[in-house]
């Protein structure tokens, strides 16, 4: 059984970007489900509670529903209350200048877009950070 991912961005070009990095390093792996925002996230992450997804990135700056909050700060507070996402790894894939900030004031992991864009092996890199989580899932 593949392990499933759920990627959150807004922009679609991004949400193929990271399925193809995701599968240029590790084929079919991973089971990869994409949500077009926060919102549909969250309600994917709820309907998936018997069999959760291991790992979970996201962006921050989609729809501006809950300012003051980014969408990403309001998804990843969200699915940090749902008791069997407590271990779930949550890696923040944003172009935003704060992201190191903002992913330490929420307790996750992040990567530069404007990096990534230039070096695919970033992902490989907290891929490989995160594998003893993924392994537990």
């Amino acid at each position: 059984m593949s392990k499933r991912i759920l990627i959150v961005d807004d922009t679609k070009s991004w949400l193929l970007f990271h399925k193809d990095v995701i599968q240029q390093l590790y084929g079919d792996l991973f089971e990869i489900t994409f949500a077009n925002s926060a919102n549909e996230a969250l309600s994917i992450v709820r309907h998936n509670t018997v069999n959760p997804f291991a790992l979970i990135l996201t962006d921050l700056q989609m729809e501006m529903d809950y300012e003051p909050k980014l969408a990403g700060e309001w998804l990843i507070d969200n699915i940090k209350n749902i008791y069997e996402y407590s271990s779930v790894p949550i890696v923040i894939i944003s172009a935003m200048y704060n992201i190191e900030h903002i992913a330490r004031e929420l307790n996750v992991e992040c990567i530069s877009k404007n990096l990534l864009i230039n070096n695919k092996l970033l992902m490989k890199f907290m891929f490989e950070k995160l594998m003893p989580f993924l392994n537990k899932i």
